[in-house]
């Protein structure tokens, strides 16, 4: 480790600023725990221990560490159908996160919400939505909620590049901009809108989308978290300050399918570039290089914390499989429609 105790990342990048190293460890752990938590999901829905499907993290991590590592345990955050790793980054439990998934009394939402519908209040998560671009309004309301109150929270609404064919994405962004509301919108490029190239399906550029309407707009390598961190703390911390949205593309990469059921990919993309960039383009791998390369970081250090993170979800999975199911009497607690 450095003796000042902080991290400069790559100078070839464009963030050539100090960072603290104890923070970027703990980022390590998260992009981590996110990984490995999704792989276990995987062997869950294959070994037929989890109900229904789920859509895996695997690949985006940076994304949701770099932002939620930005952001106050106050502020606010909307999620997606693919939203294990928002929940888990703004501070949810690994053991309760396999409890929702497996059905269990002790899920965030008492085993009702699943995969798509996680909700961690304490955390400030207000959910988890199967709806493209369903999280934007909800995100969108927190901001103006917060305004009104003058809390100095900020909404963080993560939606993939997909949303961006939503109407709502842009009447939210128009309210948000006339309005000076802190909120940031982070778009998740991952390429593919399920199975088609999202350039089949989006004209223009994305960031200029959003430029349309005033808002401060950015694009992030998505797998460096470094870069993702201090792109989205500027937005961030000009959004607390008043003035106003901010956008942030970020992109990435999904290294598994569009759910756990899409096995054989490659109708719509080659073998081949998914290993391009599960080897050379793998969040984890590249914030590793960062700490052992530049801040002298020792590689037990990194094996330590991959231990620890391990253990937390074996025993968050024997915690999940090993919880009691909600009680019948709990069938219509919570229904509303």
């Amino acid at each position: 480790m450095a003796n000042d105790g902080k991290l400069t990342t790559d100078p070839a990048s464009s963030h050539e600023t100090m960072l603290d190293i104890e923070q970027y460890l703990h980022m390590y752990e998260q992009i981590l725990k996110i990984r490995y938590f999704d792989e276990q999901v995987n062997e869950l829905y294959k070994t037929g221990k989890m109900p229904g499907l789920a859509h895996l993290y695997i690949g985006e991590e940076a994304v949701a560490v770099g932002v939620c590592e930005a952001l106050q345990h106050t502020d606010y955050i909307t999620s997606t159908h693919r939203g294990h790793g928002h929940c888990l980054a703004k501070g949810a439990q690994v053991d309760r996160m396999f409890a929702e998934l497996l059905g269990k009394a002790a899920g965030y939402c008492g085993g009702k919400g699943g995969s798509m519908h996680i909700a961690d209040p304490e955390t400030g998560n207000l959910g988890a939505n199967a709806i493209v671009g369903g999280g934007a309004g909800i995100a969108t309301g927190a901001a103006f909620s917060s305004k009104f109150q003058g809390n100095g929270r900020v909404a963080v609404c993560f939606f993939g590049e997909g949303a961006m064919g939503q109407g709502v994405i842009y009447e939210v962004m128009n309210m948000a901009s006339l309005w000076k509301l802190p909120i940031i919108y982070v778009c998740e490029n991952n390429l593919y809108s399920e199975y088609t190239y999202y350039r089949e399906t989006l004209a223009g550029d994305l960031k200029a989308r959003a430029q349309a309407f005033g808002l401060q707009a950015d694009e992030v390598d998505g797998q460096d978290v470094a870069a993702v961190y201090l792109a989205a703390q500027r937005l961030i911390e000009r959004s607390r300050s008043g003035e106003g949205p901010g956008f942030l593309v970020c992109n990435t990469y999904r290294y598994m399918g569009h759910h756990v059921g899409d096995i054989n990919r490659t109708y719509y993309r080659s073998k081949e570039e998914e290993e391009d960039w599960k080897t050379n383009r793998d969040p984890v791998k590249i914030l590793a290089a960062q700490l052992t390369r530049t801040s002298r970081t020792d590689v037990s250090i990194l094996e330590d914390i991959e231990n620890k993170v391990k253990k937390e979800i074996l025993d968050g999975v024997e915690f999940a499989l090993n919880a009691p199911y909600p009680p019948n009497s709990e069938v219509s607690t919570h229904v509303y429609a």
